[in-house]
């Protein structure tokens, strides 16, 4: 009979997390306990949170259901590499909607992967690709997960960092938030040795690090990361020239509003089943036309005149593909 307490609650958790009723007899069987201390078990982890459900009679058993919050996961090797690897994929890749999330859920989780899992974590993520959609730059994932961990835990961030006229240079930073534009990584920082917010493109970042010095928040000036970066790109005229979308499109917004980056501008609803895009866009002409194509529904460009003739020539290009004229 098992004697180690915390080790026996770990390995019932474990098997309640399979989504399955399991019959006391067999849980018993499974911990080499009695039934009653599996029953003593079962009231130590509803007092710890987990809403264990229990049924009477001769089928009766024990179920993990859905309560309030989420408790702690308990996770075997192999969930914790394939849940590792699939995280890794979602954060080297902007996906629109789950990227920061995926960046925040891989920091805490490699954290705590034994350095074994880690070998096996990084050898799958060496010998495998994903099909790469051409609309992002793709960043290691380590160094999210280095920049999301250091930001957590406000902490110092050192890292070399290339200008786009390829100057390099070594920045001390105090990390702030990560924002995602849905094609690029930008952090926003405090620079240390210049005294002053800046926004760093996270694919012009190598060598980053925590230096393990603590620092308290400041406020950052007017408002949110994400506003902070869109102000910050519209601000570099010698990047790229900024203009106005409008495109209608003959779908409603929640049709089209998961499968476009926040970055391309607001949707708005045009009655009960069309909705208008406008906003004020860096991104190059070629890369928000080829983005309304995917949608996979009519639109109607109505500005600016560039997209328009891009969209048109894309068109023109798609019937040729298709009839098989050169």
């Amino acid at each position: 009979m098992s004697t180690d307490t915390p080790a026996r609650l770990l390995q019932l958790l474990s098997l309640l997390q399979t989504p399955r009723e399991w019959p006391g007899g067999e849980l018993a069987d499974r911990l080499s306990v009695s039934r009653r201390t599996v029953r003593r078990d079962v009231d130590r982890l509803r007092e710890l949170g987990y809403p264990v459900q229990a049924t009477q009679g001769a089928s009766g058993g024990y179920r993990l259901v859905a309560g309030k919050a989420m408790p702690p996961l308990v996770l075997d090797d192999e969930e914790a590499v394939a849940i590792a690897v699939g995280l890794r994929a979602g954060a080297g890749h902007a996906v629109d909607g789950v990227e920061e999330a995926s960046v925040r859920a891989l920091a805490k989780l490699e954290q705590v992967l034994p350095s074994r899992l880690r070998h096996r974590v990084s050898a799958l993520g060496a010998a495998t690709m994903s099909l790469a959609t051409g609309d992002g730059v793709r960043i290691a994932p380590e160094t999210l997960t280095v920049m999301a961990s250091a930001t957590a835990a406000h902490e110092q961030l050192r890292f070399a960092y290339e200008a786009k006229d390829g100057t390099p240079s070594r920045r001390l930073t105090e990390p702030h938030r990560l924002v995602s534009t849905g094609r690029r990584w930008y952090l926003v920082a405090y620079d240390l040795e210049r005294q002053d917010w800046r926004t760093f493109r996270v694919d012009r970042v190598s060598e980053p690090f925590a230096t393990g010095v603590r620092f308290t928040e400041r406020m950052l000036p007017g408002g949110s990361a994400d506003a902070y970066v869109r102000r910050s790109v519209l601000a570099r005229p010698q990047e790229r020239t900024a203009y106005e979308v409008d495109v209608v499109f003959h779908a409603p917004p929640d049709r089209v509003g998961g499968r476009l980056p926040a970055s391309l501008g607001e949707l708005a609803p045009v009655g009960a089943e069309r909705c208008r895009l406008r906003g004020t866009v860096t991104e190059p002409v070629e890369w928000v036309a080829a983005r309304l194509l995917w949608l996979e529904c009519d639109f109607v460009v109505h500005g600016p005149e560039e997209l328009v003739v891009r969209v048109r020539e894309l068109g023109m290009r798609l019937v040729r593909a298709a009839s098989g004229v050169g």
